[in-house]
């Protein structure tokens, strides 16, 4: 049995790994998808304090408390910024680091810094409709997502804090111990993220490409399932 963490990115929540999660339960493994503070069914908790260390604190406290060891930790989009950060403090507890279609944090740098705009765009949406500092979720169409999901995706994102796409990230390089680290991108997913992809080759990094949208896992759920299920070497 391996025990899997599954965290979502900016504006989701566990909802959207509803079908990996089960999957992955099914063959008889533990799996944790837990919401980030302020997101999805949790959002009635967002205000400003909620930013990037608070949702790092919930995945890094989640498997402290749990006393989660030879974790598989995989991160979607801005998820991957939590993750690395999580995994920079306690990577002895992780056996497996997955970055899927994500950002991955480098010390110093924000989301926001990758974004051709350097994160305008966020910026005036949050100021147009989240009194400066909260920004409302992008439609799933922009994401790729599959007609069949699109309403059901629209429904179910909620409001992110901006500070969290501003934040720097704080990396000391830890998280390099991990001894399996890959990184899967989605083939129709925004080009910005095609860098992080470039950099994973550039540290040996496993890689995968899927034909698919930004959200893999509502696209092609028994697809991702079997890419980790091969790439983690779960028994």
């Amino acid at each position: 049995m391996t025990t899997f963490v599954l965290v979502h990115g900016a504006w989701h929540g566990s909802w959207c790994w509803s079908r990996v999660r089960k999957s992955l339960t099914s063959m008889g493994h533990e799996v944790f998808a837990p919401t980030l503070t302020g997101i999805g069914e949790r959002s009635h908790l967002l205000d400003r304090n909620v930013g990037l260390e608070t949702h790092v604190l919930d995945i890094a406290n989640l498997i402290s408390w749990e006393d989660l060891r030879d974790v598989v930790v995989v991160g979607h989009s801005y998820g991957g910024i939590v993750i690395g950060q999580a995994a920079d403090r306690m990577p002895d507890r992780i056996s497996a680091l997955v970055f899927l279609d994500a950002y991955v944090p480098e010390d110093g740098k924000s989301l926001s810094d990758y974004l051709p705009d350097r994160g305008s765009e966020a910026r005036q949406m949050a100021n147009d409709y989240g009194d400066g500092w909260k920004v409302p979720a992008k439609k799933a169409a922009s994401f790729g997502v599959n007609a069949a999901d699109v309403d059901w995706v629209d429904r179910k994102c909620t409001m992110h804090p901006l500070c969290c796409f501003e934040t720097p990230a704080r990396i000391t390089g830890a998280y390099n111990i991990i001894p399996n680290i890959g990184y899967i991108r989605a083939a129709r997913s925004s080009n910005v993220l095609d860098q992080f992809y470039a950099q994973a080759g550039e540290r040996r990094w496993w890689r995968e490409i899927v034909p698919c949208g930004h959200d893999v896992m509502i696209d092609m759920p028994d697809e991702l399932v079997a890419l980790l299920s091969r790439r983690t070497s779960l028994r």
